[in-house]
């Protein structure tokens, strides 16, 4: 089969296109002159009147072209005050709309008549250098500005290459999904075995657009028509699409291929690149699949990644990509600072250190076990066995120190990723401190997280090993979750080979040697934990050890702990806390990470097995506790009446709530610290606290009481469009100002794990030197300096008197009889949204779901009407709320928005 020659060309009318963005370039490359079709921003902002004070060079891959890069495009065009950015990104010789060669044959894996990855490497360095040669002549001088490469899928192995190749020219790099390296014994994704087979290449390749039309569905949602025919637009021939199909089979499966030495040489070649890096990933992926972003990151260790969950190939379709990229490279190359050079790359920053959290004063966690290794009193008592299992301090250190030397001597180092697949007992206790002082990083995904929440949590964290019980090993080798594995209890051999299991806890806590333990520093990352999920894909959140010994420390002072306290936890993380307190630690018989196993009696046992003078559970448990409470014996109510202190965190607290918890434990104080898992106790209120707050008019919302002393709060407030504003605003400015609260304290989170652009967003405020995090909590402070919670960022009203925090309205709406509890949502388009509450019945009530009767949405208006200037525009009785399984309290109000949308729009009644 002949394939005729084509000369390059510029594309017609697309949407999203810029044609001022195409120019066709002519340079000498290994075979002759030859064209390409450019996408180059340099006219557009001239025309603007700007000139490039940075150059990104861009290459797509197979089957895409430089239409792929259309969004970073237009970012760069737009003026934002920072760097401007000029952008090159070819279309690779017979890609795009670049020149087309004459063949005689179609593309085979070994035969000849078709571009090597060496060739495209030349190819990009021609087009490169011809157009800076351009701009040089232009300018009369070479540009000094900063260059930095992107690219996706091949065009990210041939720009690493060529910037490997170039590192005295590069100033930073920056990739997409792609691979550099196949791992021996590791089959190719399917994808590609399916192209590759045989006379599937031409078949699926170049005869036909299957491959085309493939890789234009691996998306996260459907590409609308209109920008799936842009991408297909210049491969509508077999004519077209030959350089599809050289591509593929270029793709060096076996070492006897002609690309193999190559693709070797450069996966080296790459390793050397020392300059900022950048990693964007789609880890949906079903051809780079994480082994690949794995290698990357071995070979590129300084680089910064970020994981768009729940994207996939084209990763740059999926999110905002652009937007992420142009907000790295200012924080890399600063406007104002040209001549001072690229800032550093890497997971950790300055703003990571923390202030005063270790200056002599904050211990590491573990070191409260080394002080009672001799103590032959009770340390902690695992309630979920039967008999109850307690163990001694000087019983747990030795555990906790046998596991830490035989991990170290397993091979773990300092830094590892350690996931933890064990339920809260004494066995997760004696794992999670032996990996902290081994210098592990426990990564701990609860099953609260629901089975795909969990798996994606771990796979993002990417560990080195898994420790698990049966059920989290056989959920691991399900999901093909990396890491060298290690069991609990100690098994036989079938099921060592079955699981892929090395050793056990069981082993390794029986470890003998005289070598010191090598503990990890203060700023060594220690724990990696979990948001519940409610608002989008749990997010890894990292602490280091003086963060999380600066936690401990405010626990310490916050409720006066001391020796003898002891404490009955059912509230992950806390649950893990004790022994890093120095104080007894109680696991209640119930499963923390479903808050209504929690009975009365089985809280009141646990009371009773370790003499515990406060506990700690979430409001639904302690509902479920309320609910259960007719079940207590005599015996158990006196170990109740004698706690000191009931904490209850994980969801705000109402009176009604405490009230019943005071008759209870009437001779404890009932408190109500707020936090969330990248701060976890930021403020603390009593039960007289929400007494006073519910007594005056005022202000509404939920009343989280004050700052505790080691925190600060400031406000970001809401602008017009409902987003918060750059600025924050402290002391007496801030009150009364509804906004996003920003916090800063020595105990809140290192940062995002794999997320660096959610993690820069989260850090970016710069007020008195301190880090800061942007809690995503809207509210406002009051003139006594009360915190007050009026809902999330997300779930902001915007109505046309501006923006709304649905809070506020919930806490009166709530108080209506019949009414459980309440979400305010907003329906129809921003800046106009209608006012529409929904509520969840009392299960007394007699409502059926739907609109609400007219004589409940009479009793609401007039509630709301006493408080807000807003007009309800519906009410509706949903049969249920869609919350998060961790705590069964989070209300996921967009899921309930959308259900509303349709009620009103007429649609069937299902569940939200």
């Amino acid at each position: 089969m002949k394939f005729h020659a084509h000369p390059a060309s510029t594309p017609g009318e697309l949407p999203e296109w810029d044609p001022q963005w195409s120019r066709l370039v002519t340079t000498a490359t290994s075979d002759g002159d030859r064209t390409f079709h450019v996408l180059d921003t340099l006219p557009a902002l001239r025309a603007q009147g700007r000139e490039p004070t940075g150059t990104i060079v861009a290459l797509h891959g197979n089957p895409t072209w430089s239409y792929l890069w259309r969004k970073v495009a237009a970012a760069t065009l737009a003026d934002t005050g920072g760097r401007t950015w000029r952008l090159i990104a070819p279309d690779q010789l017979e890609m795009g709309y670049s020149e087309r060669l004459a063949h005689d044959a179609l593309p085979t894996t070994h035969g000849p008549g078709y571009r090597r990855i060496a060739e495209r490497v030349s190819d990009f360095d021609a087009v490169i250098r011809a157009l800076h040669a351009e701009t040089a002549a232009a300018n009369g001088t070479r540009e000094e500005h900063p260059l930095v490469t992107l690219g996706h899928d091949w065009g990210g192995i041939i720009s690493l290459t060529w910037a490997a190749r170039h590192r005295d020219e590069v100033d930073a790099v920056i990739s997409l999904n792609t691979g550099v390296h196949q791992p021996e014994g590791k089959a190719l994704p399917a994808p590609l075995r399916a192209a590759l087979s045989g006379p599937m290449l031409p078949t699926t390749t170049v005869l036909t657009d299957w491959f085309l039309r493939t890789t234009l569905s691996l998306g996260q949602g459907p590409i609308s028509p209109e920008i799936r025919e842009a991408f297909r637009s210049p491969y509508r021939t077999a004519d077209a699409r030959r350089g599809i199909g050289a591509f593929v089979a270029d793709i060096p499966a076996r070492p006897d291929h002609p690309s193999y030495r190559e693709l070797q040489q450069l996966a080296e070649d790459i390793a050397g690149i020392d300059v900022p890096a950048l990693l964007v990933w789609g880890p949906k992926d079903p051809v780079f699949v994480e082994y690949f972003l794995r290698d990357l990151r071995q070979r590129l260790p300084q680089a910064d990644l970020h994981r768009f969950e729940k994207t996939s190939h084209l990763v740059s379709e999926d999110a905002d990509v652009a937007g992420l990229v142009l907000r790295w490279l200012g924080e890399r190359f600063p406007a104002d600072a040209h001549e001072t050079g690229p800032a550093a790359s890497g997971t950790v920053t300055d703003t990571d250190a923390t202030p005063d959290a270790n200056d002599g004063t904050v211990p590491m966690l573990f070191d409260a076990l080394d002080g009672r290794r001799n103590d032959r009193s009770i340390a902690s008592v695992d309630m979920t066995h039967n008999p109850p299992q307690a163990v001694t301090w000087r019983q747990l250190s030795h555990v906790i120190d046998g596991i830490a030397r035989g991990l170290q001597e397993l091979g773990l180092q300092k830094g590892d990723r350690v996931s933890l697949l064990v339920t809260p007992g004494n066995n997760l206790t004696a794992v999670l401190y032996g990996v902290l002082k081994a210098g592990g990083v426990a990564v701990v995904a609860d099953s609260g997280l629901g089975a795909a929440g969990m798996s994606r949590a771990i796979k993002s964290a990417d560990p080195k090993w898994i420790i698990g019980l049966k059920p989290g090993l056989t959920l691991a080798r399900a999901a093909r979750w990396p890491g060298r594995r290690i069991s609990v209890s100690k098994m036989d051999a079938l099921e060592r080979a079955a699981f892929g299991v090395e050793t056990s806890l069981t082993e390794l806590s029986r470890t003998l040697s005289t070598e010191p333990i090598r503990t990890p520093g203060p700023e060594d990352d220690a724990v990696i934990l979990f948001t519940s999920g409610s608002t989008g894909p749990a997010k890894g959140v990292r602490y280091s050890h003086a963060r999380i010994g600066a936690l401990a420390q405010s626990l310490r002072v916050q409720f006066n702990v001391h020796e003898d306290t002891g404490w009955a936890a059912g509230f992950a993380p806390f649950a893990l806390l004790g022994p890093g307190l120095g104080i007894s630690s109680v696991t209640p018989d119930m499963s923390v990470t479903k808050p209504k196993t929690l009975t009365a009696t089985a809280l009141a046992d646990a009371v009773v097995a370790g003499k515990s003078t406060m506990v700690f559970a979430s409001p639904a448990a302690y509902r479920n506790v309320i609910a259960t409470a007719h079940e207590l014996t005599t015996e158990q109510r006196e170990a109740l009446a004698r706690l000191e202190l009931v904490l209850s965190a994980g969801a705000p607290v109402a009176l009604q709530l405490m009230d019943a918890l005071t008759e209870l434990f009437p001779n404890a104080a009932i408190r109500a610290p707020y936090g969330m898992t990248e701060g976890l106790m930021l403020t603390n209120i009593d039960r007289e606290g929400v007494a006073a707050a519910e007594a005056q008019s005022r202000d509404h919302g939920v009343c989280v009481g004050t700052p505790i002393p080691t925190v600060r709060f400031a406000v970001a407030p809401l602008l017009d469009n409902g987003d918060p504003a750059n600025e924050l605003l402290t002391g007496s400015a801030a009150t009364d100002v509804l906004g996003e609260f920003v916090v800063s304290a020595p105990h809140i989170k290192s940062g995002y794990d794999n997320l660096w652009g959610t993690d820069s967003a989260s850090k970016r405020d710069d007020l008195d030197g301190l880090q800061w995090h942007r809690t995503g909590d809207i509210g406002h402070l009051d003139p006594e300096g009360r915190i007050w919670l009026e809902g999330r960022v997300q779930h902001v009203l915007t109505t046309p008197s501006g923006p709304l925090g649905p809070g506020g309205l919930e806490a009166v709406v709530d108080k209506v009889p019949e009414v459980y509890r309440s979400a305010v949502v907003g329906v129809g388009p921003r800046g106009t949204q209608a006012v529409v509450v929904v509520i969840e019945p009392e299960a007394d009530a007699s409502l059926t779901p739907g609109l609400a009767p007219m004589e409940v949405t009479d009793a609401i208006r007039t509630a709301v009407a006493e408080h807000f200037p807003h007009d309800i525009a519906a009410v509706l009785v949903a049969p249920t709320f869609p919350t998060d399984i961790r705590h069964n309290s989070k209300i996921d109000r967009t899921r309930l928005a959308n259900w509303a949308d349709g009620v009103l729009r007429g649609e069937r009644i299902r569940t939200p």
